[in-house]
């Protein structure tokens, strides 16, 4: 027999499953697969009986093509829904979208614009019908795109916030806090957006560097209560970068804890505004700074005073004598600093949350002079018309004629933007609906007590939400706008009261669940009403909810029944959520139902470019799903998340997926060497735990330590980590060590002897584990690891996680091979020294002398030194007097000395079935080419 004719003789690897992924082709037909099975009416079937984990989606919105974030945060939540499925959960995830609200009213009207059409001159419910249909569409193509990325869920039964039902439900959700006497209508500063002519929440917002408009004004005293009447013929000076709110003006502030100072100008410089004995009141720290600045060569203090002087003082309006004849107040305000300005703050209660706080607090009225596009009211003197952000040259001509402009200048900061229409955003005080936070309902306090029961991940996370929710104003819920659930209450004329009538409401609610919100616009206030009482007498509410409100009342819509029930073990969406989603849901659902929905939160970080950049299209750094879905395969995206810290921000492009497509390959062909390897595998060959070999334990001991890391993941949602550890266990542990190893007993060993029997019923644990604890990740790839083994009758995911016995858990057994692969470590150097400068060719023509210490030979005995460094002979030197070798020396012995192991060919010739170089090679007269161990088996396979 030559030595071709023995190749047959070994055992190599045999699969079906290839080793190139082609995952673009191969993942649209699993898909197709799991469709054709029934897949999810088989999941459903499975888990009757078993203990119930709700993941609640939070819904995204239906306006275009998903980005990577959508990728980012739909993959993990399928992650965490597939691992508590295979974990023995009841899992049934409902996905959802938001439907409502200004960015697809925006693109509609966007629409309009290219076609010349006017908005205002379409009926308002065939706007809103064109407003659906859109939102329709979109809803559509994202749902096939998260599927195409191997997101399971109850798709059939979506949710929308759209829908008929949930539109009903909206609405009595709205009715709730109506009739509880926390919704009301008031006068508050909001964020407006003039572009968009609607109040924003500030989820809504976004900042950008924007350049103000400086400007510093003098308001004369008038009115001096200070003693001494050390004011005398002063003017007041404020600071502000927002010239357009002058017109609003109605007192200033001061800081009662600052010192303030009176200069007399004594030279003014070139460009000064004011001249020689002009007397100005600022912060006495602040003075030389602010005398710098508007160009005062030289001054005098005349006077200094506390800031509590300054109560009673009343300034005149600048622009006194052009309209503005009201008196300016001067109020303490614990919020003035000296930070930059005066120490004096302009205060527009239209304009400003603290200026609406402390000139209410003493019975100002607040002045309406913007309209809700941005222009000065007609009413408004000198600026009627004009728009504010077009404001800061006529009001400053204006401060200048009439001597109250001191200095203008510009500034660089951020600013607040719309996140629809990138424009810069107001601060307006317009008649609004708010849910109160505080009072007798006390939703403020009732949130903070329900979130310390709310477990978080990442924990510091805890913080961000409560402090927020501690620090918030009343919730302003209303819109101005067309397309969402209206707020479908009435407003009595004759008092202004809101009506609260439960029979009103739930006429509202039946209304919508039948034709959905439309019927609002489309019926006569009279159906809402009832008979009893006169539309004339009520005004009828157009405003719309707040889309937050909206998505933060889906648990409605999904949770509360057996299957799911309330409140949701799980929310997770990314970390802006926090003022978003997060908090809404928890108003919603205290304000309503006196609990959080949740019982813990996670959140991802933002999806950045490999040079940690923001992503836009005029970057050109934007890594779109599909593009990835096309080219790599969804298992490549997957496995990106999961191998990112998400509770940071990510980052992703060519290269980072391109190193994701190297850990690929490395888990998939470790699935496929064990496929290859198990083939023909049965279970008559198993060997119970007690007979295996040391190695094979050990490898069941780092089995269990990932079992034990997933099932800790499941528990705390924290999958930090996992999957490079799972990774990190297959490259280092398995493919580079124990495969290596056993490659001759799997390949040569005859099939009934232990060594081989017992590597493959360990294959077997390691098949099953890795691609059960890979399939909530790698779906798809996984899939095909299970049916090239068990068939096309089956599916990975019907599967449990396997259980792993308690007795596989060794720790003595984990340290023993901690140390015996330092050593192993320190002869494959040698090893690989000894092939680089030519005294071997491969491990196997090496003869390796190991010198011990007693100590290691007693630790290391039973060890075959052959076996586990791949060599042909091993021989161990003992060394009786000598301190240990490799192990950490004993109290009071000296620093171990590492001796490097003797490498050297080994003595005999090659057999050419497994490759050893052995001195029995020959002696067998039937196979001389073969070793002994080789003979029997060939031998054994004739027979």
């Amino acid at each position: 027999m030559t030595e071709t004719d023995y190749r047959d003789t070994v055992f190599l690897p045999a699969t079906a499953f290839p080793m190139r992924g082609d995952l673009p082709k191969r993942e649209p037909a699993l898909l197709a697969r799991w469709e054709a099975m029934g897949l999810d009416d088989r999941l459903r079937e499975a888990e009757e009986g078993r203990r119930r984990f709700t993941l609640h989606d939070g819904p995204p919105y239906a306006n275009g093509h998903l980005h990577i974030g959508h990728a980012l945060n739909k993959i993990l939540k399928d992650v965490i829904n597939r691992a508590h499925r295979m974990a023995g959960y009841a899992v049934r995830y409902v996905p959802g979208w938001d439907c409502h609200g200004l960015p697809i009213e925006w693109r509609i009207e966007e629409q309009y614009r290219k076609a010349g059409r006017d908005k205002d001159q379409v009926p308002v419910l065939q706007f809103r019908a064109e407003c659906r249909a859109y939102a329709q569409h979109w809803l559509d193509i994202q749902a096939q795109e998260f599927r195409r990325l191997g997101v399971q869920g109850d798709w059939a039964h979506r949710y929308a916030t759209m829908d008929f039902a949930s539109e009903a439900i909206i609405a009595g959700e709205i009715g709730k806090f109506l009739l509880n006497g926390s919704l009301y209508r008031g006068l508050r500063p909001v964020m407006w957006s003039p572009v968009e002519k609607t109040a924003l929440a500030e989820a809504e917002i976004e900042y950008h560097d924007h350049t103000s408009t400086t400007i510093w004004v003098a308001f004369p005293v008038v009115h001096d209560t200070t003693p001494g009447h050390l004011l005398a013929e002063a003017r007041a000076v404020i600071w502000t970068t927002t010239p357009w709110t002058m017109p609003g003006n109605r007192a200033i502030a001061y800081g009662p804890d600052i010192a303030y100072a009176v200069i007399e100008v004594r030279e003014g410089g070139e460009a000064c505004l004011v001249g020689p004995g002009n007397r100005l009141l600022v912060a006495a720290d602040l003075a030389a700074v602010f005398a710098s600045t508007v160009g005062i060569a030289s001054y005098d203090v005349l006077h200094t005073l506390p800031g509590t002087d300054l109560a009673g003082v009343l300034c005149a309006h600048p622009l006194r004598g052009r309209g503005y004849e009201h008196e300016v107040p001067m109020l303490a305000g614990d919020f003035v600093t000296t930070d930059q300005g005066t120490g004096l703050v302009h205060m527009a209660p239209a304009h400003g949350e603290e200026d609406f706080a402390i000139t209410t607090a003493h019975g100002i009225a607040v002045p309406e002079t913007v309209l809700d596009d941005g222009r000065y009211a007609e009413h408004v003197p000198m600026f009627a018309g004009v728009h504010v952000f077009k404001a800061s040259d006529p009001v400053a001509e204006a401060l200048t004629a009439a001597g109250g402009l001191v200095h203008r200048g510009t500034l660089v900061h951020s600013y607040p933007h719309s996140w629809r229409s990138r424009a810069p955003v107001i601060y307006r005080a317009t008649p609004q609906w708010f849910i109160r936070m505080d009072g007798e309902t006390d939703i403020r306090g009732r949130a903070l007590a329900a979130l310390e029961t709310v477990d978080f991940v990442p924990a510091q996370a805890r913080n961000r939400l409560t402090s927020m929710v501690a620090g918030r104003p009343d919730w302003c819920i209303s819109r101005q706008r067309a397309w969402g659930v209206p707020i479908a209450v009435f407003v009595e004329r004759a008092t202004g009261e809101v009506l609260r009538d439960p029979e009103v409401m739930q006429r509202v609610v039946e209304a919508f669940r039948s034709e959905g919100a439309d019927a609002w616009y489309a019926s006569p206030p009279q159906r809402f009403l009832g008979n009893d009482r006169d539309p004339a007498d009520y005004e009828q509410v157009f405003d719309i909810v707040d889309v937050w409100f909206e998505s933060g009342s889906t648990h409605n819509f999904v949770l509360g029944s057996d299957d799911l029930p309330f409140p949701a073990d799980l929310y997770l969406e990314g970390s802006d959520q926090h003022r978003g989603w997060f908090q809404s849901s928890l108003l919603e659902a205290v304000g309503a139902r006196g609990a959080a929905p949740y019982r813990a939160l996670v959140t991802n970080g933002f999806v950045l470019d490999e040079q940690g950049r923001k992503m836009s299209k005029s970057l050109g750094n934007v890594t779109a799903p599909q593009d990835v879905n096309d080219t790599l395969g969804a298992d490549i995206l997957r496995l990106w998340v999961m191998n990112s810290d998400t509770n940071e921000d990510l980052r992703i492009g060519k290269e980072i997926l391109k190193q994701q497509g190297e850990l690929y390959r490395r888990l998939r062909n470790t699935l496929r060497w064990l496929l290859g390897a198990l083939d023909g595998f049965h279970d008559g060959e198993r060997v119970e735990f007690a007979e295996l070999p040391e190695l094979e334990r050990w490898v069941l001991h780092r089995l269990a330590e990932c079992g034990s890391q997933v099932a800790r993941a499941v528990q705390t949602h924290d999958w930090v980590g996992v999957y490079p550890a799972l990774h990190g266990f297959c490259a280092s542990d398995l493919s580079a060590f124990y495969f290596d190893i056993r490659k001759d007993a799997l390949y040569c060993d005859a099939p009934a002897s232990v060594r081989r029997r017992a590597a493959r019923t360990v294959l077997d644990h390691l098949h099953r584990c890795l691609t059960s604890w890979l399939a909530p990740v790698l779906v798809f790839t996984a899939e095909e690891a299970w049916i090239a083994r068990f068939g096309e009758g089956s599916s990975v995911h019907l599967q449990d996680f396997p259980e792993i016995p308690a007795h596989w858990h060794d720790a003595e057994l984990a340290d023993r091979w901690a140390s015996l692969r330092a050593v192993r470590r320190l002869v494959t150097t040698e090893i690989e020294t000894a092939r680089r400068n030519g005294s071997i060719g491969s491990s196997l023509q090496a003869a390796i002398e190991l010198p011990f210490s007693e100590r290691e030979a007693a630790t290391f005995a039973g060890i075959d030194w052959e076996e586990l460094a791949i060599v042909s002979k091993a021989g161990i030197e003992v060394q009786p007097d000598a301190a240990s070798i490799y192990l950490d020396p004993q109290p009071g012995e000296g620093a171990p000395t590492h001796r490097a192991p003797k490498v050297t060919l080994a003595p005999g010739s090659k057999c050419a079935r497994c490759w050893k170089v052995l001195e029995e090679v020959g002696s067998h007269e039937a196979h001389p080419a073969l070793c002994l161990r080789c003979v029997a088996v060939v031998e054994g396979m004739a027979a």
